[in-house]
């Protein structure tokens, strides 16, 4: 806990909100994820195509779900600086 709290630069009551917050948006995911499936896929396997476009669209579905969250527990701002640095460095820009 203390390790995270450095590294974020926050205190321990705001590392155990920030960790709430992304099990949240993790446990919310995995429950919309068999809907969604149900929903294109119906009773039979799920396509390939299915499975890769799943992979490509939930990481901007997850990091919506997280500023929902986080702003919901009052942690909006840890969570947009959050995110832009998370964009920041998978596309490259300091």
């Amino acid at each position: 806990m203390k390790r995270l709290g450095d590294r974020w630069g926050v205190g321990p009551w705001r590392v155990i909100v920030i960790l709430l917050v992304f099990a949240c948006t993790g446990t919310t995911v995995l429950l919309l994820k068999r809907p969604v499936v149900a929903f294109f896929a119906g009773d039979g396997e799920q396509p390939v195509i299915f499975t890769v476009l799943y992979y490509i669209l939930i990481l901007p579905v997850y990091n919506v779900f997280l500023l929902i969250y986080g702003a919901l527990f009052g942690q909006f701002r840890f969570f947009w600086a959050f995110e832009k640095r998370f964009f920041g460095r998978l596309l490259g820009r300091k």
